[in-house]
């Protein structure tokens, strides 16, 4: 049974529907570039609804000292995705700052991509694997690109792992079968622009991953 997280959430209406749909991860993303940024304090307000009833995901990139503790003492999130060039200390010193689980975003275009990806595993509660954003994107994700699904085809991980990168409700359950995901996040793909998000296609999403 695959698990969803819907990430770059900012309305109570889009929290919400995906709260009503089953998700296991509901995303915050802190970092001020995106269309889907918003603030910890803001988040805070919106997320409590959530609490209990998803597992809170922080989205950061790169992020500083300061601006982790802001997050942990203001949202509390259950988990901090790192989304930028962290190195695995960092990974260690955000877990150390937050008190929360670990999630480490890797860039995936081709096999080689995923070098390394077992010395991840130690440091993290979770992978995600997400397709590489095209050259000179200013956004590290969320920009609707996707990866070929049959290069994570028969891996094998220590904790449970997310496909990430240009899913929708019409290629999920596909992704899903093709690649063996445990877990897969979804932010573009249920927008109908840049920030968006849709109940309708948050509902619709969700379904597939049940069904797939």
């Amino acid at each position: 049974m695959t698990s969803a997280k819907i990430c770059g959430l900012t309305t109570p209406e889009t929290l919400d529907a995906a709260l009503a749909g089953g998700a296991a991860f509901v995303g915050a993303v802190v970092f001020p570039k995106s269309p889907r940024h918003i603030d910890p304090l803001h988040a805070a307000t919106l997320f409590e609804r959530a609490r209990g009833r998803a597992k809170i995901v922080a989205v950061t990139v790169d992020a500083d000292d300061a601006l982790l503790t802001e997050i942990a003492l203001i949202l509390k999130p259950d988990l901090i995705q790192l989304h930028g060039h962290e190195t695995r200390e960092q990974a260690e010193r955000a877990r150390t700052l937050t008190g929360a689980g670990i999630i480490k975003v890797l860039p995936i275009r081709v096999h080689e991509d995923f070098a390394g990806a077992n010395d991840w595993e130690p440091f993290v509660d979770h992978l995600m694997f997400d397709a590489k954003p095209p050259a000179g994107s200013a956004l590290p994700g969320g920009v609707g690109a996707r990866f070929d699904w049959t290069l994570l085809a028969d891996r094998a991980f220590r904790h449970p792992w997310f496909v990430a990168g240009g899913l929708t409700p019409d290629n999920v359950a596909q992704a899903i079968r093709v690649s063996g995901a445990p877990l897969v996040d979804v932010s573009s793909g249920v927008e109908t622009a840049p920030g968006v998000k849709d109940p309708a296609l948050i509902a619709a999403f969700l379904e597939a991953v049940r069904s797939a």
